[in-house]
């Protein structure tokens, strides 16, 4: 999913503020103990989900696939007074794992945890969210993001991540697997979407930003 040489990630990682101590651990503990760890946000995808947040100040936050926790313990540390992440994810493996870090941060009580498919989720959900991080499968990223536009803030914003798929989306060739295509077809979606403006940060596995009009 790095598109820069190691090298120049090594640069970028040199010259990015560090991850905080627990942060690290998670990274650890994530690299360690749970497959398909490369889902992590990691060091520098994570301090520009903490800056964005930060910029913006929300009130409400809306992230689909917490994972280990990374994202969200990221995203939480630029929350507004009072302010609250909600958090949606469909593996219960993970949840002591999950709450053990969020508690550990300090985090337990500004970060509303949800098990269970977001689809059916997201509805019931009576908030206007300023920032949505949308990180689940790829193949139901059109409908997530038809949920949460309607629940966003005038101004507000959507980040999706893996919007480049390990670089497949610019690959040439007749064949196109279905997770791919779903990758092409959503950001197609995004492209043509007059309601909002959006840039694609070639960052890690390519981070789509959105501002809803």
């Amino acid at each position: 999913m790095d598109f820069l040489s190691p090298e120049l990630q090594r640069y970028v990682n040199e010259h990015t503020s560090a991850e905080s101590e627990l942060l690290k651990r998670l990274n650890r503990d994530t690299h360690l103990h749970v497959m398909k760890p490369r889902m992590l946000s990691g060091h520098v995808q994570g301090r520009l989900l903490a800056m964005i947040s930060h910029m913006i100040r929300p009130q409400q936050i809306l992230e689909l696939g917490t994972y280990t926790g990374y994202s969200g313990l990221c995203l939480s540390e630029g929350l507004a007074p009072g302010g609250l992440l909600h958090t949606i994810d469909v593996n219960e493996e993970l949840a002591e794992m999950v709450r053990g870090y969020f508690r550990k941060a300090g985090a337990a009580d500004k970060i509303k945890y949800y098990i269970g498919n977001a689809l059916e989720i997201i509805p019931q959900l009576n908030f206007q969210f300023d920032l949505v991080f949308i990180d689940a499968d790829k193949l139901n990223n059109a409908r997530y993001y038809d949920l949460t536009l309607e629940k966003v803030v005038p101004g507000g914003f959507i980040l999706i991540d893996n919007v480049l798929w390990s670089g497949k989306v610019a690959q040439q060739t007749a064949k196109i697997d279905k997770d791919t295509q779903s990758v092409l077809d959503f950001n197609r979606k995004i492209q043509a979407d007059d309601r909002v403006e959006n840039i694609l940060l070639p960052l890690r596995d390519g981070l789509m930003l959105v501002r809803k009009k």
